[in-house]
């Protein structure tokens, strides 16, 4: 059953790197392209964006998801 998952999720993987990169090949260079990432290290979130609207959005994202480590943990210890 493990190997399986193993596989399952590697393959899941590359085919996201495929289609992330065919995307990028059939995408024509588009001049107005905007990226963020954000990301934890630790407890702490980060975030890296060209755009500071996008920088906004993603750490809001990561700020939301953070609050969510802390509180989903508390909200099923008491609703067992």
């Amino acid at each position: 059953m493990g190997q399986d998952l193993v596989a399952i999720g590697f393959a899941v993987v590359l085919i996201g790197f495929i289609l992330i990169i065919a995307g990028a090949l059939l995408s024509g260079g588009a001049k107005n392209t905007k990226v963020a990432v954000g990301g934890f290290i630790g407890p702490i979130p980060f975030g890296f964006a060209n755009d500071p609207k996008m920088l906004k959005v993603i750490m809001i994202i990561t700020i939301t998801f953070f609050a969510l480590f802390l509180i989903v943990p508390l909200i099923t210890r008491y609703f067992k």
